[in-house]
């Protein structure tokens, strides 16, 4: 059909070399296999260490939305090596990742990273530096002849959620507002500070009208 109207003259691009353009993907087999052989070649140097790195402690996530959640933190705190009886300088020696930044916000966290670090503990095998002359705290020759590589994660972490049955609702339940009782916790905590200066002001001028 031929154009009407004064309209631009039609000047279409065909000949772009847009098959220099297109992004293939062909070496994919050859590159699943050379990054199997890194990680069999990091496996073997780091050996007899686990593959997956230093023990994580377990941490909750940020935000409202997530904290219900837990997964692993970048090290333990002070604290908590403190209460398993491993100092600092020992714990990053034998595969512990140590935070100095992090802060217990709660005993139920402190307490969850103290047992997961004594669970480690139990189970670690420490090769002597020197076969031929073994120090205090390496494991005996029994032991070491037991030693396998850890290919996974060390002491994983799994989500536990609790278990809440149906239930009838008690006549109690009924009565109350979740609502206007969170409505009134909420207004306690915003006006605190309005209601104490009120308090006191009137206690100053009780005294006043007592002098």
């Amino acid at each position: 059909m031929a154009p009407n109207g004064n309209n631009i003259i039609p000047n279409a691009h065909f000949h772009k070399d847009w098959d220099k353009r297109v992004k293939t993907w062909f070496d994919q087999p050859g590159r699943k296999k050379s990054r199997r052989v890194a990680r069999a070649k990091k496996a073997l140097a780091v050996s007899p260490r686990p593959v997956a790195g230093c023990l994580r402690p377990i941490v909750r996530c940020q935000t409202f939305k997530y904290n219900t959640k837990v997964r692993a933190g970048r090290g333990f705190t002070l604290e908590e090596l403190k209460a398993a009886g491993i100092t600092r300088k020992v714990a990053r020696t034998v595969g512990i990742a140590v935070d100095h930044r992090r802060r217990n916000r709660s005993s139920e966290s402190l307490q969850a990273n103290v047992q997961r670090l004594k669970e480690y503990r139990s189970k670690l095998i420490i090769f002597p530096r020197k076969m031929s002359k073994p120090k205090r705290g390496d494991s005996d020759e029994a032991e070491l002849k037991l030693a396998r590589q850890l290919s996974g994660q060390v002491l994983p972490i799994s989500q536990t959620l609790p278990s809440i049955k149906a239930r009838a609702i008690t006549a109690e339940e009924r009565k109350t507002s979740v609502f206007s009782s969170m409505r009134i916790a909420r207004a306690n905590a915003r006006l605190i500070g309005v209601r104490e200066k009120r308090a006191k002001e009137a206690a100053e001028q009780q005294l006043h009208k007592k002098k």
